[in-house]
């Protein structure tokens, strides 16, 4: 079996909810071996995060619900009161051996248990030591919690989200999904892996890396963000509507909507010819990209009406033979029923021991020599504890045993 990209590298998440959790899992998908430390009884914030829950074989709900699961593949669970001198004894004997700590406490919470990053660097120099907090490690904010929703709010993308406050239902609007969770995953998981070559083949050393999710939101806003930087303008909220190449909105259909995006001058003429108006390549206002992103509304509502005369499957036909980029506008089912999607295999099954035929994401990274092809079930709480601290630590069993019975493990 060949090598994962980041076999041989330990880490010992002490993260919980979502986005440390997912650049724990995104560490496991590449091969690291991920040891999830949580509270014995209750573990992980997310587990209670709400239905859907997978059922027992009673048929009555688990704790392992949708929101767990979709951040905690290819780890090992192991439940650990660190509150507990004993247990602080357990996890620093497990930070002394790994190559990553990741943690989301508030900043100076972990000091209290000897977890901070002073006290592991002390056992362990060549740790790297990651923190993801609201506001980060520094500043007026930094000790202050928070949570996706607020910094959606909080770092501009619910300004820029969401209908004009002329339309109907006009005003800031959050992301479906906890994107700014997500996306500081993204950035933990890079800055983590660059912090590792760094030490292993850039002679390096440990490090703590700080990493906010005020920053992340801020920093993902990416054109947006420059638009203000470089004039001084704010931007504003348009809906569906692109920034780049115009048209580029939801058009409604006879029987549904589809998005398209005409990126250049060239598939413009072409998106023209498709919808039998060539006369509309030549129009003054719309002839020019430029003409056409200062006039974007006017262009909307012309290809509001055309679009409005056929169904969805007749515009995507004919767009896609004049070679203009579109789609259908799916939900999640329609997501993972689309065959391009089943083609590259985004749903993939793990062996649950509550769900035999449990499917979680597929990782979207692709690898010719190195293919990630190994998925292993989120854990359940506290499933893999007396393997680790026996394998790891040495404990036998009736160590164990007084160690679960004090309520440490």
């Amino acid at each position: 079996m060949a090598k994962l990209p980041l076999d041989n590298i330990r880490v010992l998440d002490l993260s919980r909810v979502l986005a440390g959790p997912l650049a724990g899992q995104m560490l496991g998908d590449l091969g690291a071996d991920v040891i999830k430390i949580e509270r014995p009884g209750n573990g992980d914030d997310a587990r209670v995060f709400g239905a859907p829950y997978l059922s027992g074989k009673d048929g009555k709900p688990t704790r392992e619900n949708a929101f767990y699961l979709s951040a905690n593949r290819n780890k090992r669970s192991v439940t650990v009161n660190i509150a507990h001198p004993k247990g602080q004894e357990i996890v620093r004997a497990l930070a002394a051996k790994a190559d990553v700590i990741l943690e989301n406490y508030k900043v100076g919470d972990l000091a209290r248990y000897g977890l901070d990053y002073e006290a592991v660097k002390a056992l362990n120099p060549r740790v790297i030591y990651c923190s993801v907090t609201g506001y980060g490690q520094t500043g007026p904010y930094a000790a202050k919690p928070g949570y996706d929703a607020v910094f959606q709010g909080q770092c501009g993308l619910m300004s820029v989200t969401g209908l004009p406050d002329h339309k109907p239902g006009g005003g800031p609007m959050k992301v479906g999904p906890s994107i700014v969770d997500v996306l500081t995953g993204l950035n933990v998981s890079n800055a983590i892996l660059a912090a590792l070559y760094s030490r292993d083949a850039n002679g390096g050393q440990g490090q703590q890396i700080d990493v906010a999710l005020l920053d992340c939101g801020i920093a993902a806003l990416s054109h947006y963000a420059q638009i203000y930087l470089t004039s001084g303008e704010v931007p504003v909220r348009r809906g569906t509507q692109g920034n780049g190449g115009m048209p580029s909105t939801l058009f409604p259909c006879a029987d549904g909507a589809i998005m398209l995006t005409a990126g250049n001058d060239t598939q413009y003429v072409r998106l023209c010819r498709a919808v039998e108006r060539p006369d509309l390549a030549d129009h003054p206002q719309f002839c020019t990209n430029i003409l056409r992103v200062e006039n974007r509304d006017a262009l909307t509502d012309t290809f509001d009406a055309i679009f409005r005369r056929r169904t969805v499957a007749e515009w995507l036909d004919r767009l896609e033979t004049f070679g203009i980029p579109s789609g259908p506008i799916n939900d999640i089912g329609q997501v993972f029923a689309d065959p391009q999607v089943r083609h590259r295999g985004l749903a993939v099954p793990v062996d649950h021991p509550l769900a035999p035929d449990l499917s979680v994401i597929r990782s979207p990274l692709n690898f010719s020599e190195t293919p990630i092809d190994r998925y292993k079930a989120p854990p359940m709480l506290g499933e893999h504890t007396f393997d680790v601290l026996s394998a790891e630590l040495g404990l036998d069993a009736a160590a164990l045993q007084a160690l679960r019975a004090d309520g440490v493990i």
